[in-house]
């Protein structure tokens, strides 16, 4: 290689180098970070807001609280019931049962785990979630025999 050459060389790796350095400079808030955005029944916000949210995306996170069943039935109704209205939370964020990465659930009687699940099996697609299960001192809010959280993503 000549003295031409290997200043040419030289010269384009400084450029490139000079580049990347500039790009890594670049100030936080000027590049793209995830947004928390609360998502709303209907997608209007109520005029009077509870003290929680509901569901929250978070860059490709999905956060949905307590999914509780408020309905006659026993331990199996009331899981279906929770499980059918979280896949339709998820999916009204574009995400599904089978991008849930943890769920927590909460039992009024531990004795109910078994029953719950039988029910909970398969909804989750061949890889379910990692999941907690503890029976919730003083019971679930509003009678319901079982409440489910999870995080998912999109």
């Amino acid at each position: 290689m000549n003295k031409s050459n290997r200043r040419n060389f030289i010269g384009k790796g400084v450029v490139a180098s000079a580049a990347v350095t500039a790009a890594a400079a670049v100030p936080a808030a000027a590049q793209d970070k995830p947004v928390k955005k609360v998502h709303y029944p209907n997608g209007k916000k109520p005029d009077k807001i509870g003290p929680y949210s509901s569901i929250i995306t978070y860059g490709n996170l999905v956060f949905i609280s307590g999914v509780g069943y408020h309905e006659p039935g026993d331990i199996k109704v009331h899981t279906k019931g929770v499980l059918d209205t979280i896949q339709k939370q998820l999916e009204s964020v574009g995400s599904s049962m089978e991008k849930c990465l943890k769920c927590n659930v909460y039992l009024n009687d531990l004795k109910d785990r078994d029953a719950m699940t039988e029910v909970f099996t398969g909804r989750w697609g061949d890889e379910p979630p990692v999941r907690t299960t503890i029976a919730a001192a003083g019971g679930i809010p509003g009678n319901s025999l079982v409440e489910i959280d999870v995080i998912a993503f999109i």
